[in-house]
């Protein structure tokens, strides 16, 4: 079978984690690679700003590793929310390494506003990073907004109730308190990660797609996924779940991304 690649999702604590559940279910069947992206987990967590450029040549290097180790064949990709923008423009660069898209929860679709910016630019808030990038500032919002308290409340936001993972939380916890682990999230908080093109490039796709959604908490409004509704293409799923569906509509997702594997392109 195609290897998979799994992306996390980009926040103040965000690390592979959060694609556990997918990454230990597929594993039994085929290659699968699971990376933290610059900034976030076990990876480098160097100053300076985070681009959504940087985190997209992070994903090709990681395809072309696994093209590497399996031989020259396309991938099935799975990212979540913010990362899908990066999984999105990796694919439009480069589609003959990707076999199949999934979208969990995905970024560039809420509000009335879509966007079709430069190609490449961001969203970035200029002087709200200036503000945030200095060390006095910062680092310590980032470690107020990294309580263990504040974690729990705002994964209670992303599952859209209090019954959320606690194997992620105290994950997200240890995560937190790793040196450095302040820069990427900055970057996150003042949009220097959101591109400025994401709805032309979801529109640029011409691989087999899967987006899926849930119901509840902060991350529903998808408004503007009309914009790519009627394309042959792309499929979805909607879940009676929070922002990462795959945790908690464990066998009904695992079944919908099967079913929508079984029937991509070979």
């Amino acid at each position: 079978m195609a290897p998979m690649l799994l992306v996390h999702s980009v926040n103040a604590a965000a690390s592979a984690y959060e694609v556990r559940p997918l990454h230990e279910h597929f594993a039994a069947s085929r290659p699968v690679y699971s990376l933290d992206l610059p900034g976030y987990g076990f990876s480098e967590r160097r100053p300076g700003e985070y681009t959504p450029r940087q985190m997209t040549d992070a994903l090709h290097a990681v395809v072309a590793l696994i093209r590497r180790e399996q031989g020259a064949v396309a991938v099935d990709a799975l990212a979540l929310s913010l990362s899908s923008e990066f999984l999105a423009r990796a694919a439009v660069e480069d589609p003959a390494a990707f076999r199949s898209l999934a979208l969990v929860s995905p970024t560039g679709f809420s509000g009335p506003r879509r966007r079709y910016g430069p190609p490449g630019g961001t969203r970035r808030v200029d002087a709200l990073y200036r503000f945030f990038s200095r060390p006095g500032i910062g680092a310590p919002v980032f470690r107020w907004l990294t309580k263990p308290g504040v974690i729990r409340y705002f994964l209670q936001r992303t599952w859209g109730g209090k019954d959320i993972d606690e194997g992620m939380w105290a994950y997200d916890v240890i995560s937190t308190r790793q040196p450095g682990a302040w820069h990427a999230p900055i970057s996150f908080l003042t949009a220097c990660l959101f591109s400025a093109d994401i709805n032309a490039l979801y529109e640029k796709l011409d691989m087999p797609v899967w987006m899926s959604h849930g119901v509840r908490g902060d991350f529903v409004d998808y408004r503007g996924i009309d914009t790519v509704r009627g394309r042959s293409n792309w499929t979805f799923t909607v879940f009676q779940a929070g922002a990462l569906p795959h945790f908690e509509a464990g066998v009904p997702f695992l079944s919908e991304y099967e079913r929508f594997l079984a029937v991509s392109r070979p």
